[in-house]
């Protein structure tokens, strides 16, 4: 039988009353092909996902059944198998939102072991995970359209000869329009499919619960990702836990606008959909990078009548921006967010322009993409991310003066790290040296979130560990500089990074995008946040005004990038120093690169005199020399 859920949780008592049935119990399911197979058992002809074509809600759509969901499994997982993919292989996915992505991870976990590519990642980076993986065959776009992702799929192949097989997936199901001869290896995904029987897996395959089903890459864009391995039990947990505590019914609708090779969109939003048995709306193939999909959100939403709603803090500013103009919302009853801080204002404003209460989450890769969930209905205050799933445990412990854990407890209501184990615990890191380091001494994950337990034992969270501003060994969350800040009536979005000091070490500082028409200045802003901090230390030392907010692929705020920004900005005001000092142009002084994610540069200047070259060198270099992070001096 699929996932039927209770009345959503209300208090601690009712997690106490769900973990009297013992885990096995209460989730059977040894894998997420076993979920889905009994979930298509109930609800055949259910419709389980739609593909909108084009983001006006009168546009055409395409609508999956339940039993050819399952059908479309039977035959992705047939037809790897006859690829001699074995049940530990991996098979590597590259494809834009759409129908054929969820053939390929559920199929591709009843085959194998799946890993979902990011396919803005660089090809250097791409191909390191794929080495790191080993995978056999990748499954990738086959339109050449402007995405890229087929040319990027056929380079990654001519790279790595132990890609055996590159299948590409037509957006319509039609046949693979390519210039012949193809090259060796390189097929026709959707013809060989329609090829496989469609009612069983020819591999009679014995599931486990600790069988590994799938690598995510997790740790950002910058360094080397980190491939977490999970196993289908955990991945069948969280889908479990999500729908459980939030109540979650086969006629809800949900629009479902994460990547889904992120985490986010494919546990907590795809597979508890597929396990409740509601129907998942997938918004385009750019999903919520499609601008028509924004603009036109709230109508899509009366179009479908979708009763939950889902996106990071950031996609939630930009609905926020979408006037109603007339559309039904009424059917929905539930608005969710994670992967970063709620400011208080986007919680506000939802409540007052739409009449919804945004409740969130917490969730990251390891955890299979939740840790804790705030389920609809009762009191929240922004920044409040619920309990524990069931049968999991949190704990808050202080930090150190380096801000590492410690083995210290935190009373109620005293922020820390906070420390996780549950069922939905990855297996660890293909590498096992950061395996290690992931974990205490006596096996919690070390979460690297900052939060606090409130009175009625719910996680309170107010940052990252790795976002803390230490000045001069004071700590400062930058989530009180950002609360502040977004108060502020022309804010959209805003950030608080620390900008690089040679005595306190950092300062903090922020940036902030304003509201379409909103007009004020960055004088007025750093006022505005200055009488709301009352931490002195914690007083923002400027504020920037951005056209754009740097954002993740799944649409979170990059701070790699403001911490350039704001790095980039203490060097030019030390080349300015010394430039004014030694009375150079400013055509003269070092040029300051401060772009993306990298370091910081300055180009010393080619020409002028040699003497004033050697005074501009012994003034500015000992200042760079003197800031806590490397600046690289580029001469011509």
């Amino acid at each position: 039988m699929p996932v039927i859920t209770p009345s959503p949780v209300r208090c601690g008592a009712d997690l106490q009353r769900l973990e009297q049935t013992p885990l096995a119990h209460a989730v059977p399911w040894a894998s997420t092909y076993n979920l889905i197979r009994d979930t298509v058992h109930a609800y055949p002809d259910r419709t389980a996902l739609t593909f909108l074509h084009a983001g006006q809600p009168d546009s055409p759509s395409t609508r999956w059944t339940y039993r050819m969901l399952l059908e479309g499994m039977h035959q992705t997982a047939n037809l790897l198998r006859e690829l001699d993919l074995g049940f530990e292989d991996v098979v590597a996915v590259m494809l834009p939102g759409g129908l054929a992505y969820h053939l390929a991870l559920w199929g591709g976990e009843a085959a194998g072991i799946v890993q979902p590519l990011n396919p803005m990642l660089s090809d250097d980076k791409l191909l390191s995970l794929l080495r790191a993986s080993g995978a056999r065959v990748l499954i990738a776009q086959g339109d050449d359209d402007e995405s890229g992702m087929r040319a990027k799929a056929l380079h990654l192949k001519t790279l790595m000869p132990e890609l055996t097989t590159l299948l590409l997936v037509t957006a319509d199901g039609g046949p693979l329009q390519m210039a012949s001869p193809w090259p060796d290896g390189v097929l026709d995904f959707h013809a060989l499919r329609a090829t496989q029987p469609a009612d069983r897996l020819l591999s009679q395959r014995h599931f486990a619960a600790t069988d590994i089903a799938a690598y995510f890459h997790t740790g950002g864009t910058t360094g080397a990702p980190k491939l977490a391995r999970h196993s289908h039990g955990a991945q069948v947990f969280t889908a479990w836990a999500n729908a459980t505590m939030q109540g979650f019914r086969c006629e809800d609708v949900l629009i479902n606008g994460y990547p889904l090779f992120h985490v986010a969109g494919v546990l907590p939003g795809a597979l508890c959909s597929l396990a409740v048995g509601m129907e998942t709306i997938i918004p385009t193939a750019a999903l919520f990078r499609n601008r028509d999909v924004i603009q036109n959100y709230w109508k899509l939403v009366a179009r479908h009548r979708s009763t939950l709603i889902s996106g990071v803090p950031t996609a939630l500013a930009a609905l926020a921006a979408v006037p109603l103009d007339g559309a039904d919302i009424s059917s929905v009853r539930s608005v969710r967010t994670g992967a970063a801080p709620l400011p208080p204002e986007l919680a506000a404003r939802f409540e007052r322009d739409f009449g919804l209460s945004v409740r969130e989450s917490l969730g990251m890769t390891e955890t299979a993409g939740l840790s804790t969930v705030t389920p609809p209905g009762g009191e929240a205050p922004a920044g409040c991310v619920g309990w524990p799933l069931p049968y999991a445990r949190v704990r808050i412990v202080e930090l150190d003066a380096e801000g590492a854990p410690t083995d210290r407890e935190q009373p109620v209501g005293q922020s820390g790290m906070v420390l996780y184990r549950g069922p939905n615990l990855f297996s660890g890191y293909l590498d096992a040296a950061e395996t290690a380091k992931a974990f205490t001494a006596d096996g919690w994950l070390i979460t690297g979130d900052l939060g606090f337990r409130d009175a009625q034992g719910r996680l309170n969270l107010s940052g990252r560990a790795k976002d803390l501003i230490i000045r001069g060994g004071h700590n400062i969350d930058p989530k009180v500089i950002e609360d502040a800040l977004g108060a502020h009536p022309a804010v959209h979005l805003c950030a608080a990074v620390g900008a690089p000091d040679a005595y306190a070490g950092e300062l903090p500082v922020a940036f902030a995008t304003l509201l379409p028409g909103a007009t004020t200045t960055e004088a007025e802003l750093l006022a505005f946040t200055a009488a709301r901090v009352d931490e002195a230390p914690a007083k923002p030392r400027s504020i920037t005004i951005l056209d754009h907010m740097p954002v993740t692929n799944v649409g979170k705020i990059y701070k790699p990038e403001l911490r350039t920004l704001a790095a980039g900005a203490v060097v030019q005001a030390l080349v300015d120093q010394v430039g004014e000092a030694l009375g150079l142009a400013a055509d003269m002084r070092p040029g300051v690169l401060a772009k993306g994610d990298g370091p910081v540069r300055v180009r010393m200047r080619a020409g002028g005199h040699v003497q004033s070259q050697a005074e501009v060198d012994a003034r500015l270099l000992p200042l760079l020399e003197a800031l806590p992070v490397k600046v690289f001096v580029d001469r011509n």
